[in-house]
């Protein structure tokens, strides 16, 4: 009996998000293949320029269409054959050395065959008409500082045929590109480690614009702009306000100016704010501070700063020159906050909006003398206050939202201190904070009262003077009075004895270890090769498209184990990964040289790693994994590694077979077990040493409170 055909189910109906999420996913794993990409600080500035190219040609094909339906002559942006419709569009088209030869040779062989400029150099070229600043320059400006890094034309034209199935002639595409774009901008921020500073978290971005509240009509500057995000927030502010042509003028030519010095930042910024709407964003490329604060004029004032400016950097003195000679100070923040102040418009029309890190709030000097011009010209008239974590993983240091406007001085300041959701210590790159965690200060906002989370300051007496009206301090550190003190407030007797309790404690058990280190130096330990305890683990898995999945990195120098992120499975660059258990050891191919080894811990239990990290089982009856470890920590082992990595400059590696070869001593058991208890004492002398030192510091400030305790004059500065 013959079988009944069966039906074939129709293909699944991508929504937009979703393809355009399969495309950027499909053009990052064929970008993982190129050598000269080395992570996603290199991968993610490549997809960018060529998202912005393809970006611009669909933008133009608008803007010829609609001049000719009006019957007008148009001019492109980019003439032929540097369009992305000549030389990208064809799938078929430029490709392997000839396609990098066009890109980024001074003169190549154009698409047509005629010699000219390649493609990098003509676009640097570009320059607006009869000076006025438009997309040419933006577009020449940020091809200034970009090189190509991919080796491989061909990988290359496979990305170039990905990218050339976005439409971006489509609003709902570029909406939805918008939302993907920023995800790549965290991941950026994540990739760029100490580098990450450009990227403020969205939701903190968001309530700032919020309660600042941009009006159409007004100048809205970000001096330091990173990736644009408080320009992108303030665009879509905006944007709902602008309901007529002139109107929608005014939101395009009149509104938004920023200023970035680094070239990459710069880069992602001009593609964020074009893929929001804005056509010819005004990023100056410099650095904002080059400008001399006393010749800052009323036409460079603007209505609104919103900000997060770089801290804990340091200028050079040609920078530092622009400022009074008594303001001028190698904490960047400071610079910044000084050059707000001076370019916002006077009489109550500006006002600005500002992260500050919490060193701000407390430093005295120089920092007293620019906050105190702060609260005597200008009405801070709030601070919130945000917990730990919330700028991770660039840094854990708490920071402050300061509000302020040009309707000085200063009378009371608000404080609103965030909560931390239950349960929750602090916030952290896999669990960052929410936009609806500022819920509770949004109500407050516009009905202060004070309550468990606000209280209000008068600011009359903040600003400390000497005899002579010099600034001696002005501390904006204020703690919140509802909450209980958890300040050090014993008193000198009180912290000695507190120190010499903990010395006391400290030596007894150096006596103790003393007493034994004769038993422990004539441990005879067995030279044992790794291999006899150490066995490769294979438990290999594949990866599911849509499984997020936790990944592991080993850090240098014994620093241990440590989670690298969640990514779903289309995200990890090959299929087939290890996955590692609680107890295993694990060890960088690449880096064992430098140290990167550790024990894998419980929460990292079932974490995936790549065939760059073998992970090995440990024989607890040889050898105890914490013993192990300690031993991994000397720099005799490291030596070893060192001495056993082969290979050239760049391809240096460690093999498993010579790794294993090698011979370290291993004690009995119980030899094992004694020296890790010593160990694991000096290890918990360490911790107590770090608490004397916070304790000699308390000690040093309650000694200062007591000399000067009713003598503020001898805090004065000298003649």
């Amino acid at each position: 009996m013959a079988k009944t055909a069966r039906k074939k189910a129709a293909p699944k109906q991508l929504t937009t998000a979703q393809r355009l999420d399969s495309i950027i996913k499909s053009a990052r794993k064929i970008m993982r293949k190129d050598k000269g990409l080395n992570g996603d600080l290199d991968r993610l500035p490549m997809l960018t320029w060529i998202m912005f190219l393809k970006f611009l040609d669909d933008m133009e094909r608008i803007e010829e269409g609609r001049a000719d339906l009006a019957g007008k002559d148009y001019r492109s942006i980019i003439e032929a054959p540097y369009r992305w419709r000549d030389w990208a569009a064809d799938a078929d088209g430029i490709t392997g050395p000839d396609l990098l030869s066009f890109l980024v040779a001074d003169e190549a062989e154009r698409p047509g065959g005629i010699r000219g400029p390649g493609l990098f150099a003509y676009l640097r070229g570009l320059r607006g008409d009869n000076g006025r600043r438009e997309r040419r320059d933006v577009i020449a400006t940020v091809f200034q500082g970009f090189a190509n890094r991919m080796e491989s034309g061909y990988l290359l034209r496979d990305v170039v045929n990905l990218i050339d199935g976005i439409h971006f002639d489509s609003s709902e595409e570029v909406h939805t590109l918008g939302r993907l774009y920023e995800t790549l901008l965290r991941e950026m921020r994540d990739a760029a480690g100490d580098s990450g500073e450009f990227y403020t978290p969205r939701p903190v971005v968001r309530f700032m614009v919020e309660v600042t509240d941009p009006k159409l009509g007004e100048t809205i500057l970000d001096p330091a702009c990173g990736t644009g995000g408080f320009l992108t927030e303030s665009y879509q502010h905006l944007e709902r306000q602008a309901d007529t042509v002139e109107k929608r003028r005014i939101l395009q030519e009149d509104s938004f100016f920023g200023g970035e010095a680094k070239s990459l930042p710069f880069l992602l910024s001009q593609l964020n704010l074009l893929l929001h709407g804005l056509h010819a964003p005004r990023i100056d490329p410099g650095n904002a501070l080059r400008f001399r604060l006393a010749e800052i004029g009323e036409d460079q004032r603007v209505n609104v700063i919103l900000t997060n400016p770089p801290f804990g950097g340091e200028e050079e003195t040609g920078i530092l020159n622009n400022f009074p000679e008594d303001r001028r100070t190698a904490e960047t923040a400071l610079l910044f906050l000084q050059l707000i102040m001076r370019r916002l418009k006077r009489a109550g029309r500006g006002r600005a909006a500002v992260v500050v890190p919490q060193g701000t709030l407390f430093g005295d000097g120089i920092s007293a003398r620019i906050k105190a011009d702060l609260l005597e010209k200008f009405n801070l008239h709030t601070v919130v206050r945000l917990r730990e974590g919330v700028f991770a993983p660039y840094t854990d240091i708490p920071a402050n939202l300061i509000f302020f406007d040009t309707s000085g001085p200063t009378k009371d300041i608000w404080y609103y201190e965030l909560p931390l959701p239950e349960g929750r210590k602090k916030y952290s790159k896999t669990a960052p904070m929410a936009y609806e965690e500022f819920g509770g200060c949004l109500e407050w906002w516009n009905d202060r009262r004070e309550n468990e989370r606000a209280w209000k300051v008068s600011a009359a007496d903040l600003v400390q003077r000497d005899d002579q009206d010099r600034v001696t301090s002005c501390n904006l550190d204020i703690k919140n009075p509802h909450i209980a003190e958890l300040e050090d407030q014993r008193t000198p007797k009180e912290i000695i004895k507190t120190i010499v309790d903990t010395e006391r404690d400290v030596l007894k058990q150096l006596v103790d270890i003393q007493n034994g280190i004769d038993r422990v130096s004539v441990l005879d330990g067995k030279p044992t090769h790794l291999g006899e305890f150490l066995t490769k683990s294979d438990d290999w898995v594949t990866t599911e498209p849509d499984v997020i999945y936790k990944q592991v990195t080993v850090r240098l120098w014994g620093k241990g184990l440590i989670l690298r992120g969640l990514k779903s499975g289309s995200e990890i660059a090959a299929a087939k990964q290890v996955k590692v258990s609680v107890g295993q050891f694990l060890m960088s191919r690449i880096d064992a040289r430098h140290g990167a080894f550790g024990i894998v811990p419980e929460d990292l239990n079932e974490a995936l790693v790549s065939n760059d990290f073998p992970a090995f089982n440990i024989d607890t009856s040889v050898v105890l994994p914490h013993f192990f470890e300690w031993i991994t920590r000397t720099e005799g082992f490291v030596d070893l590694c060192r001495r056993a990595s082969e290979g050239s400059t760049n391809r240096v590696r460690l093999k498993e077979e010579k790794f294993l070869d090698m011979r370290v001593p291993v004690p009995t058991l119980d030899e094992q077990k004694e020296i890790l208890d010593r160990l694991d004492i000096l290890a918990s002398l360490r911790n107590l040493n770090q608490t004397v030192e916070a304790d000699l510091n308390a000690m040093i400030q309650a000694m200062l409170h007591e000399v000067f305790r009713g003598r503020p004059e001898a805090l004065s500065q000298a003649e």
